[in-house]
């Protein structure tokens, strides 16, 4: 039986999804990390774990599992035991790049909507607390699905692959892991998302409305306080949109899962629901790439870091130029 055409498209996108996102992370990373961005330690720890994270993916889930499995065939990762470990990895690196983004849309949520809080919360200690306890929790959330697969095959009594167990489509306790995975990621993390962007830009206009009140409603006269807002409030609603709007296809697929069996078949690959089941993947994929994209449209500084950055690279630290 014939591919089907999203196979194609897969053998293209992961390869150059692959190739464009471990250098704009890792250029995140370096360029965040030297803290020369004009934003506060808090905010920077916070984006440094979202692109550790968004790494993190891109190697586990993007090169060690599609790639492989499309051209590069390297036989340990087939080993049962290696293919159950990046089975945790994939799903934990996952989680940590979801829930990153939800710890950094709370941390400005209290910025600016809960001011006694803002200086024991929104600080470069608290972050790092923070980020390492949601680590730690996605780990061992994750540990259950070690036990979610058994050998494919056995060969010289070495076993290769990995298959789900047949009680992960019918046992209840299995179905409900599955159904609560569906709910802490992403269902969970977008609804809190969206509720504390709602409370932060409702807070935004009114807080706006109040200022320009007390200072007579001048337009001459620029307001350094309200510029601040206005690209802070920027950058936090651009990555959550984009997160939003590149996890909605998967999470409407996953809020299908009770009712529609995901053990695809060879005669299933062409329906309909298979198909938005993979570019919905795709999507989600897609947007472990686009933050760095973000900061470049939304941070002049970090902008000017890249280019200097570049400019590094490709002159030889200037000596092409001599």
């Amino acid at each position: 039986m014939p591919y089907p055409a999203i196979y194609y498209l897969a053998s293209i996108y992961y390869p150059v999804l692959a190739a464009v996102g471990i250098p704009v992370n890792v250029a995140a990373i370096v360029i965040l990390s030297r803290g020369k961005c004009g934003l506060s330690k808090g905010i920077t720890r916070y984006l440094l774990g979202m692109a550790a994270a968004d790494f993190l993916v891109v190697v586990i889930v993007i090169t060690l599992k599609k790639i492989n499995d499309l051209y590069l065939y390297a036989r340990f990762l087939h080993l049962t035991r290696v293919c159950s470990l990046l089975v945790v990895f994939r799903y934990a690196s996952m989680d940590c790049s979801v829930w990153f983004t939800v710890a950094f849309t709370y941390d400005r949520y209290i910025a600016i909507c809960c001011q006694n809080l803002q200086k024991k919360y929104c600080n470069e200690r608290v972050a790092t607390v923070v980020l390492v306890i949601v680590a730690a929790v996605s780990c061992v959330r994750c540990i259950p699905f070690y036990f979610v697969v058994e050998p494919y095959v056995i060969i010289d009594n070495v076993p290769w692959r990995c298959a789900p167990i047949p009680e992960y489509y019918t046992e209840p306790l299995w179905r409900a892991i599955e159904l609560f995975d569906s709910i802490f990621t992403p269902i969970l993390p977008i609804s809190l998302i969206i509720l504390f962007n709602g409370l932060t830009g409702k807070h935004i206009l009114v807080a706006n409305r109040v200022r320009r009140g007390l200072r007579g409603n001048s337009e001459n006269q620029k307001d350094s306080e309200l510029e601040n807002r206005r690209k802070s409030i920027i950058l936090l609603f651009t990555i959550s949109t984009n997160f939003i709007l590149l996890w909605l296809p998967y999470v409407i697929h996953s809020m299908n899962w009770q009712r529609v069996n995901q053990n695809y078949t060879d005669q299933q690959l062409n329906t309909p629901i298979f198909i938005f089941q993979q570019c919905g993947m795709m999507l989600q994929f897609l947007s472990i790439c686009t933050n760095t994209c973000i900061y470049g449209l939304t941070q002049r500084k970090f902008r000017d870091e890249l280019k200097s950055g570049l400019k590094f690279l490709f002159t030889l630290n200037g000596l092409l130029c001599k």
